[in-house]
């Protein structure tokens, strides 16, 4: 196999929405599933823009577990690195999300105590794939548990620091039992990355900063190449050594914010890969964001190129 473009490992599972909006989930009515999590979301994304992207996960062999592996595929992800659990391991985990536009989506994980994807261990690494990818994805939340912590960092060795080694700070509470844990892992996997991607509440869980340019710059004294602040209705901020640009948000309808964040991870990727300059990259990765926001679900709701060309194209870029 030649070298895939994107290796994106973590979390995976079933986004089950509801079709009832502005309502609670006790009088919800009907529901739609849709594969889900953010690494294998950012992975759909990455395959919409034309890439070759190995998802690097686990699930059980359960009903869902199959349902993952065959949406995956479906929807252009290589599905050759997702691992099955042996024996009687947890289930392949669902999602369940409130949706109460513009700004209000609570979601509830069924993931306890722990989820396949937090099984993972070095064996089910594909190594070479990982170590010669253009780019490797990985998340936050693989670091709340182990094995999953140890496998990432087994992947960061191999991987050696390699240009676009992006580390999504993905923070969410519910996974680790307290923040100064989260903030001390968070600060062992920077010095393995050289891209960190996260909004204003994850910066301050990784190095103590709300401030977008404060937190950029402690983001590039940790030693990363590139530092993406996403400020939600303030746009998004981006530094390097050498340049900093801010690209204000795009204006749409918003239905469900979910994906949104892992549809700029994906076009992140496209334009690392395509080699693009930093403000068109981080533009284009903006409006692929909110074209989600103003969908229902996540990952069949990720823009090809050509949609988000055509809304930059409107907009006047």
């Amino acid at each position: 196999m030649s070298a895939p473009d994107l290796v994106a490992m973590g979390r995976t599972g079933v986004d089950v929405y509801p079709l009832q909006h502005g309502v609670g989930l006790e009088d919800v009515d009907t529901f739609q599933k849709f594969l889900g999590g953010s690494a294998t979301n950012v992975a759909v994304a990455a395959a919409r823009h034309g890439h070759h992207a190995v998802l690097v996960t686990k699930v059980a062999d359960d009903a869902f577990g199959r349902y993952v592996r065959r949406e995956a595929e479906r929807l252009g992800v290589d599905p050759s690195a997702i691992a099955v659990t042996d024996g009687d391991g947890p289930p392949t985990p669902v999602t369940f999300c409130e949706v109460h536009p513009p700004d209000h989506f609570p979601l509830s994980f069924y993931r306890w105590p722990t989820a396949p994807d937090l099984l993972l261990t070095a064996d089910d690494l594909p190594l070479e794939a990982v170590r010669t990818a253009g780019v490797f994805w990985a998340t936050v939340t693989g670091l709340c548990q182990e094995p999953s912590r140890a496998t990432h960092h087994a992947a960061w060795a191999v991987r050696a620091r390699a240009r676009h080694t992006v580390l999504d700070l993905d923070w969410r509470p519910m996974f680790w039992s307290d923040p100064a844990e989260a903030t001390a892992e968070v600060g062992r996997a920077l010095e393995q990355v050289t891209v960190a991607v996260g909004n204003r509440e994850e910066c301050e869980v990784a190095v103590g900063e709300t401030d977008p340019h404060r937190a950029a710059d402690a983001l590039l004294e940790r030693g990363v190449e590139l530092a993406v602040v996403k400020q939600g209705p303030r746009g998004v901020l981006a530094a390097t050594a050498d340049e900093r640009v801010e690209v204000a948000p795009f204006p749409v309808d918003v239905v469900n914010g979910l994906g949104a964040g892992d549809a700029f991870g994906g076009a992140l990727v496209h334009g690392l890969l395509e080699g693009w300059d930093l403000e068109p990259m981080v533009r284009f990765a903006n409006v692929a964001g909110a074209i989600v926001a103003g969908r229902l679900e996540c990952s069949t709701a990720m823009p090809t190129t050509a949609e988000v060309e055509a809304a930059l194209a409107g907009a006047g870029r």
